[in-house]
């Protein structure tokens, strides 16, 4: 894969989720919700540690390059 195609690639993905992120919130309003994610709270400070999300996440990243990069 060129340089070039993988540029307009990662461009478009960003275009999609930064159109997502400012139209459609409430299709990622599961993230830090799910059971696994631990919350954290003090009088002070809040600690958050998204687990299972960054699980998913890293499962749909992993098939989505495997997709792109595949011969």
């Amino acid at each position: 894969m060129t340089t070039g195609r993988l540029l307009m690639i990662i461009g478009v993905i960003l275009i999609v989720a930064g159109l997502v992120f400012n139209y459609a919130p409430w299709l990622i309003n599961w993230f830090g919700k799910l059971p696994g994610d631990i919350h954290i709270k003090d009088e002070k400070r809040i600690i958050f540690f998204p687990i299972t999300s960054m699980i998913i996440v890293s499962l749909i990243l992993t098939l989505i390059i495997n997709l792109i990069f595949r011969k």
